[in-house]
């Protein structure tokens, strides 16, 4: 296979060959899109999806039969793709403009209603156009015939209506509302990349953002026949359905949630009360058909289905071998061959080079029984890691409050990897649960709870709920899989998962020899498998049976053998292996770290050069690694600077290459150096950086050379690579301009330069993803720096941004302690080398879109040459098959990487949810913060490849369309109001918080790189963090008292119930503090108590409040140590420090704080009761 082949699919002429991971695939030897299970695929239901165009007139849909336009191909010759290529050619389906609001009366009610908005004073709803959640207009039809009518903004057989043109958001809409849909026009609208397109996505690619967008079907002539020089085989596998993701470890039961119905289950043949998933084998293994990759040029039923590069095992596989006789190639360490104890091998053309790879004389297998007993060990967390957590944090992690007791025996009877038959006899259909009772969001104003909203908890069987993955590491939109994708797009609301991977958490470590997974698919067994005897267990995502290697049958805990089902493995949901020498394709790399500094005058007037360098020197002696570990310096302004540290010298050696259009290397060998070796020469050139540059007067910037250097020192070992930049990179490869015209930050009605204005960074990163380096951005500027561009070379890196506006170490000293903080958090956190990740789920479902920082090296494989315990992902899932004969769905994510120690290591989480037939059990079952959360990416790319208000409408219309759903569908009596079950009760209200975020708002001044900085934070974060960045957390701190507080270290921290973010909230007698995740704001009413005023900031009245205060004094109060106490736990809970100003009423950050209350109207934004009258409207059409 051609390098250029590969690379000109990921977007970049140029790259390197994978080290220790997966080769890469070459994506046209994949199956072709619609060939998959035999089935006719079933349009994905998409809440981004631009909706096919109409001739103007009637209804939603033409009363014609509707022609689905086919996909261009987004390959096409020219100039080097963007980073966020839209699928051209793809139809717009716009909704009709709206009017006027018609006149409301408020219900009345016994709690003081808001005012219904004046004409005069209300801005116009926004204009929910081009975007919205429906499935293919054809695929609708044809559920029509068979399901209950919908709306009249559903049906495509209605009676035209003269639709005007689109009234702007700017102007009052005039005439009456129609349906919540604009007219088409005559131009298309690429597609959201991630969207549910009416046809099967494509497979992920770096061509998309965080392949978050369809990737281009590539011609298999681009690649030549023959593997890679370096892909070395290790495991068989034979063709497999895409995999499923997982989670991690236990919800509990919700008090009076009555269980979701279940199918029928199988009678069970091995421990008494438990049943095996799916239907019992008979006969040989079945063979399964991969997943179809996600979108391309639709092909015909009659082509025969083509070699299909496996994304499991980096090979080509024929699809239409049997599982018993696999025949692939095989690249994918995280794949291994021979994995001991499942079953005997079939017959395999590569066991020489299994044990070539392990070591092992030709003709020996892997796998015999060990000499010594498996180690178990429980690694602690961090030190803080058990502490209480934030209310918003809080109830997603209480499986984890407590030391989990991995290892302690089940009680007899059922055990945990055993299915109960109980589940066939739960329904929700027995009495009306919480999660279903109907609101009247007009009429009940306090929705918002006072403590943190806990997870929903799938309706499962107590012995496999008890171990569930943990909801704060992995949870799913829905908490009850539909069991069709006909049955989820009616629901209208999005499938996918969040996962928070790599987190902090102590869990069981397993030391072996034996590794069982599945045949078949390679899930790694889990909780959630069956065991049909003593011997042989049944994958619960292939349904393939497997025989119990001869290792599993002892387990150390007990001391005891023959009971496999005890084992660590099967009881726990969230588990971390020491991976055997076959998960390796070379050894583990030591930990490397390289610094590139900006030293141009503006970088030394900011002053960061010397937090920096004086935080490097304060932590050096616990940068995770060990006796390898190695550590480099390059310091650039217009030209770029090495330094010399090879152990001997008296001092280090500044090496000056003026030659930026050709960077070289100086001296290769001794620029990278052994951090053990050579501590001394490191902490004086640390000690003397910050005076060398003192005097610059060198303005220019020549970033894109300084990483080219960087890259050339670190692509033969990988690590991770630092940059700290501070103004916008104006000379060399890589140069930018300055896109930004501040004078349109508030009134242009769409944003421009939300993408990068060139390829060079984004290829760069794909080189740098290829040689496993990964790169953090720190950008340190008051300037614009074009993030958008920049942010590519972290982006595809699996790197992180940290973005600090106005640094200066004088002027904002709030941003030099948040600086100082992240950087020390940054340097002492856990780290993990050459990392994949790769996300299984049940046969039947698919994943077809990722969002995160990472490079998609395969259909499914995710490249993280660096994974951090701060990093969120997101995937989008579809339901390829039918879920009839299915109780459960299981997901499963595995994490191979190599630890900072050497040890290369699998991090496995395994979630299980129940399959429902009913959309009342799929709405019960809807999680509102995770919808919240994967809407929030999808809007972030739909930003980027259509327009700002595009994603804004799409938004609106994803809570348009459930609520409508719910109206119609599962209501069965009709009445007024604004209604919504309680599940969702939040969703309109989470829906206003992000248009009114940051990322997305309009008609308020956002400099081009705020903007992008928080659209790259909602992709990046863990859902916990990134829920505050939508819905800040409003707390009264001025009558703090310790009822209900909490204990911690000796420690009382008080624990104060959340308002609703209005400023009728407020008060000018009290003190309000704003958790809005990246920032806490503290402001201080007018007539605020004085006995406040004394003790807890030291001054006598507000107005003695100094106007840049952002800390607070030590002062010897019950009053002080409680406040402080409180805002110490709120930031001990985030892996990032957020900065407190202080604020009165004629502070000028008051309008950053008053721009986060929410339900409060603003000049170009609607309050939450006028964004409801609003949503009403639409949906009462």
């Amino acid at each position: 296979m051609s390098t250029a082949g590969f690379n000109s699919q990921n977007g970049t002429g140029t790259g390197q060959s994978y080290i220790n991971g997966p080769s890469q695939n070459p994506v046209g030897l994949q199956q072709p899109p619609g060939v998959g299970y035999g089935m006719t695929h079933q349009p994905t239901y998409n809440p981004m999806q631009s909706k096919a165009p109409l001739p103007p007139g009637p209804g939603l849909y033409p009363s014609g039969t509707y022609q689905a336009v086919p996909l261009v191909s987004a390959y096409q010759p020219g100039p080097p793709p963007t980073s966020y290529p839209a699928a051209p050619g793809q139809p717009l389906l716009s909704r009709p403009p709206m009017g006027s609001p018609a006149s409301h009366t408020p219900p009345q009610s016994a709690s003081p209603s808001p005012r219904p908005p004046t004409a005069q004073a209300t801005p116009p709803p926004p204009a929910v156009s081009s975007s919205s959640y429906y499935p293919n207009p054809q695929q609708q039809q044809q559920q029509q015939q068979q399901q209950p009518p919908l709306a009249s903004g559903w049906q495509s057989n209605t009676a035209p209506r003269h639709m005007g043109p689109p009234t702007p958001m700017s102007t009052p809409p005039h005439g009456p509302l129609t349906n919540h849909v604009n007219p088409a026009t005559n131009s298309t609208m690429p597609l959201l990349s991630g969207a549910y397109s009416s046809v099967p996505p494509p497979p992920p690619s770096a061509a998309s953002y965080g392949s978050a967008l369809p990737p281009p079907p590539t011609a298999a002539a681009a690649y030549s026949s023959a593997p890679p020089a370096n892909l070395i085989h290790s495991a068989t596998q034979p063709p497999g359905p895409g995999m499923p993701p997982t989670s991690a470890q236990g919800f509990t039961q919700p008090a009076g949630a009555a269980p979701a119905p279940m199918n029928p289950l199988t009678p069970n043949t091995y421990q008494q009360g438990r049943a095996p998933y799916g239907p019992t084998p008979t006969g040989p293994p079945q063979a399964m058909k991969p997943a179809p990759p996600p979108v391309g040029p639709l092909m015909s039923s009659a082509t025969p289905p083509p070699m299909k590069a496996d994304a499991q095992c980096g090979s080509v596989v024929n699809s239409t071998l049997p599982p018993t006789e696999p025949h692939c190639q095989e690249g994918d360490i995280e794949c291994p061959g021979t994995v001991a104890g499942n079953g005997p091998q079939a017959p395999n053309n590569y066991n020489h080079v299994d044990n070539k790879m392990a070591g092992l004389p030709p003709g020996r297998h892997l796998g015999h029984y060990p000499s010594l007993p498996p180690g178990y060990q429980n690694t602690s967390a961090p030190h803080g890691a058990t502490s209480p957590m934030h209310p918003a944090m809080q109830a997603a992690t209480q499986p984890y409050t407590q030391a989990p007791q991995p290892y302690q025996q089940p009680p007899v009877g059922p055990g945990p990897a055993q299915l109960s038959p109980s589940l066939a006899a739960m329904s929700l259909q027995s009495s009306t649960p919480e999660a279903l009772r109907v609101v009247n969001l007009l009429q009940e104003r306090n929705l918002l709870p006072p403590t943190a909203i806990p997870a929903p908890t799938p309706c499962l069987p107590q012995d496999l709920q008890k171990v569930n993955c943990n909801p704060e590491v992995f949870r799913c939109t829905l908490t009850s899989i539909p069991q069709t994708q006909s049955l989820l797009n009616k629901a209208k609301m999005p499938l996918g998962l969040l996962l928070h991977p790599f987190k902090d958490l102590s869990l069981p470590v397993v030391t072996s020899s034996t590794i069982v997974r599945c045949r078949s698919c390679r899930t790694y067994i889990n909780p959630f498998v069956s065991f049909l005897d003593q011997r042989r267990w049944k994958c619960n995502l292939c349904y393939r049976v497997n025989d119990v290697p001869e290792e599993f049958m002892y387990n150390p805990v007990s001391r005891s053998y023959g009971e496999p089902h005890k084992r660590p493995e099967v009881q726990n949901a969230t588990i971390e292996f020491i991976a055997p020498s076959e998960y390796m394709l070379r050894p583990p790399q030591p930990a490397v770290y390289l610094f590139v500094l900006d030293v141009s005058h503006n970088a030394v007037e900011t002053g960061y050069l010397n937090v920096f360098c004086q935080s490097l020197l304060d932590n050096i002696n616990t940068l995770p690694g060990d006796s390898r570990t190695k550590i480099g310096f390059i310091t650039f302004d217009s030209t770029i600077h090495f330094y010399n540290l090879q152990e001997g010298l008296s001092q280090p050696q500044m090496l000056i290459v003026s030659d930026i259009e050709d960077i070289f290397l100086p001296t290769p060998d001794s620029l990278l150096v052994n951090l053990n070796e050579c501590k001394e020469l490191v902490q004086d050139l640390l000690k003397s950086l910050p005076t060398l540059f003192q005097k610059t007067m060198e303005t220019q910037s020549a970033l894109g050379s300084a990483l080219q250097a960087a890259f050339k020192l670190l692509s033969p070992t990988g690590g991770r690579m630092s940059v700290f930049q501070t103004q916008l990179p104006n000379l060399g490869a890589g140069a930018l301009q300055s896109r930004e015209d501040p004078n349109q930050r508030a009134s242009a009605k769409d944003i421009q330069h939300l993408s990068p204005a060139t390829d060079f960074y984004k290829k760069l990163a794909l080189d740098c993803s290829g040689q496993q380096v990964a790169v953090d951005l720190f950008l340190l500027s008051a300037q614009y720096c074009d993030l958008s561009s920049l942010g590519c070379i972290s982006r595809y890196s699996a790197g992180s941004i940290y973005y600090y506006p106005s640094y200066h170490h004088q002027h904002n000293p709030s941003q030099v302690e948040c600086f100082q903080k992240d950087l020390k958090r940054y340097l002492n956190r856990k780290i993990g080398f050459e990392a994949v990740m790769r996300i299984r789920c049940t046969k039947g479902l698919s994943i077809h879109t990722f969002h995160g920082n990472f490079f998609v090296r395969s259909t499914d494989l995710l490249s993280l040459p660096n994974v951090n315990p701060d990093a969120g992902f997101a995937v989008q899932m579809s339901i390829e098959e039918n879920l009839d004969d299915m109780q459960v769905v299981s997901f499963q994510a595995a994490l191979l990487y190599t630890s900072s120690k050497g040890e290369r290591r699998i991090r496995v989480h395994t979630l299980c949810l129940p399959v429902v037939n009913s959309l009342s059990d799929i709405f019960a079952g809807a999680d509102v913060q995770a919808m919240t959360g994967l809407l929030a990416c999808m809007a972030v790319d739909r930003s980027v490849t259509a327009s700002l208000s595009d994603a804004r409408d799409a938004l609106t219309n994803a809570a348009i369309d459930s609520l409508t759903s719910y109206r119609q569908s599962v209501l069965t009596i009709q009445q007024p109001g604004m209604l919504a079950p309680a599940c969702l009760r939040l969703f309109p209200l989470f829906v206003l918080a992000l248009l009114k975020q940051k990322a997305f708002r309009t008609g308020t001044s956002t400099r081009l790189d705020d903007r992008v900085f928080s659209m790259s934070q909602l992709k990046y974060q863990p859902l916990v963090y990134s829920m505050l960045m939508i819905h800040p957390a409003l707390y009264r701190v001025d009558n703090l008292t310790d009822e209900g507080a909490l204990n911690i270290n000796d420690r009382t921290i008080p624990q104060p119930g959340m308002l609703q973010l209005s400023v009728e909230k407020l008060s000018r007698e009290g003190a309000f503090l704003m958790d809005a995740g990246m920032v806490i704001y503290l402001w201080i009413g007018r007539n605020c108590n004085p006995v406040f005023l004394s003790q807890v900031l030291g001054v006598p009245s507000s107005a003695a409040v100094p106007d840049n205060l952002y800390l607070l004094p030590e002062l010897d109060t019950a009053e002080s140590q409680r406040t402080r106490a409180f805002i110490g736990w709120l930031r001990d809970q985030r892996p990032f420090y957020p900065s407190l100003y202080v604020i009165r009423d004629e502070s000028q950050r008051k309008a950053s704080f008053m721009q986060n209350m929410i339900e409060d109207r603003t000049e170009s934004a609607l309050s939450y009761y006028e964004f409801l009258l609003h949503l009403q409207q639409q949906i009462s059409k």
